[in-house]
């Protein structure tokens, strides 16, 4: 059986997933394999006049379903509950309740205020006292969050931005909930950054539940080596909160610190990136392209001995930026696909694909002979040309392709280019921002067995040799 080294491993698939990221964390959460993290948490309740009642029962609803999906206990999430108006009531202290049951019970008790909107006062209360050792908190250290979440719906009557930049610098995390006529601006004064993250706005209390999930997993801490979310290539070791990686016996751990390199002479690639630089692109995306190239060249082995990277822009022409081994390290490739001028013109895959099985992997070219040779395409649209014989042609001279489709691109025209299991070598996103997330979940995959490695090595040596000697004899390619 001829053995088969796949260049890049893809973990999960951006398009057709079985799994979002939301079901995975659902089904992490049933399998008791997601844990809230030791956390000092304050809810900051609004219950000023403009809040009914029917709706702080609603606000009471949301509370009660965060804290069921907490780990509630002495050494896990104590939760503490400050209700304010014009006035500030602790109605849950953090020493007081210990269990789930038991906190569930104190906040269907709680009453509303009915008075004025003191938000300031309410976060200084919370500063001074919800969030003392005296209340049950647990003394400033790393390994415990402070965390508070405010709920309001109007604006308030005295000034929170001080007072919540002192919060923020005492270390608690502050997240705010706005409803209704809410003033936004006063939730970005509040709210810890990034931004995006802290502020949510809701239309009205009826749907404020729909915020539950977001902080259930804000808080939850998942096994990432059991749910599969992480990028070793070989083993995974949970610790607290995250995850180290590891190699099997025999094999080293890389200084990316998730791949591994076996003690055999695979290591070493040929690899061109074959980049899509028409019109539709645009530049800012362009730039984003060139990001994209470059975290990917972070997970190579760049050096003399190892692997070779050259890269190839077309629209309607085809042009080599630069060719296989002119740069031996990382930061000069890194700083030569920086300086890549994009070409702004049509889209040519079809001659770009000859130009690449043509030209690009000649030993001429500094293609190695007995290397793997790899070729990535990337492109934003339909092509303007044929690419079927193209495409077949480069198979057929032994060139293992991938193909990253962005936007417009048909995967039709992916399926062509991509390499058998097609599966595992075309993929698609709809946004250029999304390409750093394929980049981070592609990986070099080494041989797992030193034997093998060697032996296919020796195996591709030989073929390559082989079909050089024909071309001399027969002269069987032409330009």
């Amino acid at each position: 059986m001829t053995p088969t080294v796949p260049l890049f491993l893809l973990l999960l698939s951006l398009i057709g997933a079985q799994a979002t990221f939301d079901q995975r964390m659902a089904a992490a959460m049933v399998a008791g394999l997601c844990k809230t993290r030791p956390t000092d948490l304050v809810f900051i309740v609004d219950s000023s006049r403009s809040v009914r009642p029917s709706e702080f029962e609603q606000v009471k609803v949301f509370l009660t379903n965060v804290i069921n999906g907490l780990n509630v206990g002495p050494n896990a999430t104590r939760v503490g509950v400050v209700n304010y108006a014009s006035r500030v009531k602790n109605e849950v202290s953090m020493k007081t309740h210990r269990t789930k049951i038991a906190l569930v019970k104190a906040v269907s008790k709680i009453e509303p205020l009915s008075t004025g909107t003191m938000t300031g006062s309410a976060i200084q209360f919370a500063l001074n006292v919800a969030f003392s050792e005296a209340e049950g908190a647990r003394a400033k250290s790393p390994d415990v969050s402070k965390v508070a979440i405010i709920v309001t719906d109007g604006r308030p009557q005295d000034n929170v931005k001080d007072v919540a930049q002192r919060a923020r610098d005492a270390g608690i995390e502050i997240f705010a909930i706005g409803v209704g006529r809410v003033d936004l601006t006063t939730l970005r004064q509040m709210a810890s950054e990034p931004l995006d993250d802290h502020v949510d706005y809701v239309e009205s209390y009826s749907v404020i539940e729909k915020l539950t999930k977001k902080f259930q997993e804000a808080f939850c801490v998942s096994d990432l080596c059991a749910t599969g979310d992480h990028d070793c290539q070989q083993v995974c070791i949970s610790t607290p909160g995250s995850y180290k990686c590891a190699c099997k016996d025999g094999f080293t751990l890389n200084n990316d610190g998730r791949t591994c390199s076996a003690p055999c002479g695979n290591a070493a690639i040929d690899a061109v990136f074959v980049i899509d630089g028409s019109k539709s692109v645009r530049p800012e995306n362009f730039e984003l392209v060139k990001k994209w190239i470059n975290q990917i060249i972070d997970k190579l082995e760049v050096s003399e001995k190892n692997a070779h990277v050259g890269l190839v822009q077309y629209s309607s022409t085809v042009k080599t930026e630069f060719p296989l081994g002119q740069y031996n390290n990382k930061k000069a490739l890194k700083e030569a696909v920086k300086k890549m001028d994009y070409m702004e013109r049509g889209t040519m895959t079809g001659l770009a694909l000859h130009h690449t099985a043509d030209n690009v992997f000649n030993i001429a070219q500094g293609a190695r002979p007995g290397v793997q040779k790899v070729a990535i395409v990337f492109t934003d649209g339909r092509s303007q040309d044929y690419i079927g014989d193209a495409a077949k042609k480069a198979k057929n001279l032994g060139l293992e392709m991938y193909a990253v489709g962005v936007g417009n691109a048909l995967e039709s025209e992916l399926k062509q280019i991509a390499s058998e299991p097609i599966g595992d070598h075309y993929f698609y996103t709809a946004d250029f921002k999304a390409m750093s997330e394929i980049a981070k979940k592609l990986q070099i995959n080494k041989c797992e067995d030193p034997c093998e490695c060697d032996s296919l090595v020796k195996f591709q040596k030989k073929v390559e040799d082989a079909l050089q000697a024909l071309n001399k004899k027969y002269i069987l390619y032409g330009d």
